[in-house]
Parts: structure tokens; C-alpha cells; sequence
């Protein structure tokens, strides 16, 4: 079954809605330069009641910068299931597993992942401006070539409820991101647009 992660969640009643659509992953953006940002309190706050009301998908915080001794205090302050790293080098033990985020022009880098420690690899396409949340498209084509690759492959960039049967069907990750692809503004999820985009996911499992 294909893996949904519902990124840049900004608040209870969206996190709350994607869950119950029934991701499986829960992303929240701590990099201040974001316009989906939340801090650290914030996701703290989240987190805790969603599982307090049963909530069993994964809580990912993703990060940008910090040394791991500033990270290993975040993941002590919010205690997110996974940290997803969009910085430069690659964190250590910082008390969660990585997901290792890689923007990609023309060439996947299959051969660094492969000799990575991270427990996923995120796939989105590059823009010299922007770590992350482009909205753009990443060619499906480029995975659907290797067959030596990560067993966690997460598939961003330019998702929509419209395409992503598509892009599954094509490139064959283990799992999917969106954030932009479900909004009605930056940060603002669509309730319908999160709702079609599970269902559309959940309609090509083999």
C-alpha cells in the first residue's frame, strides 16, 4: 500500500482531517523561512491531541538547518515520530529517524542513497530559490528506470488529487508527499482536495 504524508500542516483542524482521510504521515515545517511554517510548541500541541484522540499516523517534522544537538532539542521539545532533513550533509543519531530529503534537476542520486543511513528518501524537484514545497513537477519517468533503490522511496513535487494515480503508476514510490497540491491557500488545507487525493492514491493499490 502506497504511503500518503500530508506535508505542511499548520494547524489541529487540518491535521485532524488528513488523519481521519487516513494518512499516514503527518508532516509540519519548522524552517521559519517557510510560509507553511509552525514551531516546535505548535506541533507539540498538535501531536499530543491527536493521540489523544487515537491517532496512529506518523508525526514528521521537517528542518532545514541546526547542529544535532539542536536537533536532538527539538525532537525532545515536540517528539515527532520521524525528522525529515532538508539540509546540506546529513544529520546524525538525533533520537528520530530521517527521512533525507533530495532535490533533483536530471539525475536521481541513486548511488548516495544507497550508501545513506536514512530510514526514507524524499524526491522533489530542485529550485536553485527553494528547499522544498515547490510545487513542481518532478519527471515520474527518472525512478521508473531504476530498479536498484531505496525500499522508502517518497515521491513530492507538483502532486495534485488529479495526477497522482498517474505518478504512482509511473514511478512506483513507496510512499507520496503534498502540501501545495491540497491547499486553498499556503498552509490551508482543501478538505476536498486531501479527501480525493487519498482516495485517488487508495484506487491504484495492486
Amino acid at each position: 500500500m502506497t504511503v500518503v504524508k500530508i506535508c505542511g500542516l499548520t494547524n489541529l483542524e487540518d491535521a485532524r482531517w488528513a488523519w481521519r482521510c487516513g494518512a499516514d504521515l503527518l508532516g509540519f515545517i519548522l524552517v521559519p523561512s517557510s510560509p507553511r511554517h509552525v514551531d516546535a510548541g505548535t506541533l507539540a500541541e498538535i501531536a499530543a491531541m491527536l493521540r489523544g484522540e487515537g491517532c496512529r499516523a506518523g508525526m514528521v517534522g521537517v528542518l532545514a538547518q541546526g547542529t544535532d544537538a539542536e536537533i536532538r532539542r527539538i525532537i525532545a521539545h515536540c517528539a515527532p515520530d520521524y525528522i525529515q532533513w532538508h539540509g546540506t550533509g546529513y544529520p546524525g543519531e538525533v533520537g528520530a529517524p530521517v527521512i533525507l530529503a533530495h532535490r533533483v534537476a536530471d539525475i536521481v542520486p541513486w548511488g548516495a542513497m544507497r550508501m545513506s543511513a536514512a530510514w526514507a528518501h524524499l524526491l522533489d524537484k530542485y529550485d536553485p530559490q527553494r528547499l522544498g514545497g515547490t510545487g513542481q513537477t518532478l519527471q515520474w519517468e527518472l525512478l521508473a528506470e531504476e530498479r536498484d533503490r531505496p525500499e522508502r522511496l517518497i515521491l513530492a513535487g507538483g502532486l495534485t488529487p488529479d495526477n497522482v494515480a498517474q505518478a504512482i503508476a509511473i514511478a512506483h514510490p513507496w510512499g507520496v508527499d503534498v502540501a501545495s497540491g491540497v491547499e486553498s491557500a499556503p498552509g490551508r488545507k482543501d478538505p476536498d482536495k486531501v479527501a480525493r487525493f487519498i482516495e485517488n492514491v487508495r484506487k491504484v493499490q495492486p
